[in-house]
């Protein structure tokens, strides 16, 4: 049997932190199920890909930053998209010790169909929930809390 979900709206800092990991803990899995499924792809390899579009040649340690892992974790993720075919690494130029990474054609057409997976995933999850209004207010209070985090630099990975 599953627990009652809480009422983080006014139930204070903690409930929040529990109903937004419960929340995310679920939507994670519903997509990284639905992804598998069809692309054959993890949700952690759309988020990367996804990242890459928007960051071209990018360095290993931008990736780690940007999803607060570690280095090493993302190096391998990495090596697993490039065995895929999904990114290349490239020499970087300004720093032989790093390379950069890009986006495949192969990955960009994968990208591409995955994201219309996840557009309609979510929006079949959220949309009875959640008005467009409730959404947008919710991205604004997790966008300002996640700027937050990041200047403070909290949850950095130390390896």
């Amino acid at each position: 049997m599953y627990a009652v979900a809480s009422t983080s709206a006014s139930a204070g800092p903690f409930a929040f932190f529990d109903d937004l990991v419960r929340c995310e803990t679920r939507l994670y899995n519903a997509l990284d199920t639905k992804l598998r499924a069809e692309h054959g792809l993890a949700a952690s390899q759309f988020e990367f890909l996804h990242y890459l579009r928007e960051h071209p040649e990018a360095r290993v340690i931008e990736v780690s930053g940007n999803f607060a892992a570690g280095i090493g974790a993302i190096s391998k993720g990495m090596d697993r998209l490039e065995a895929r075919g999904w990114v290349a690494r490239l020499p970087n130029p300004a720093d032989r010790r790093s390379s950069l990474i890009t986006l495949t054609s192969a990955g960009t057409e994968l990208l591409v169909a995955a994201e219309r997976t996840t557009q309609e995933l979510l929006t079949a999850l959220l949309g009875p929930t959640l008005s467009p209004a409730q959404l947008a207010a919710a991205g604004a209070a997790l966008a300002a809390l996640r700027r937050a985090l990041e200047d403070a630099r909290v949850g950095i990975p130390v390896g």
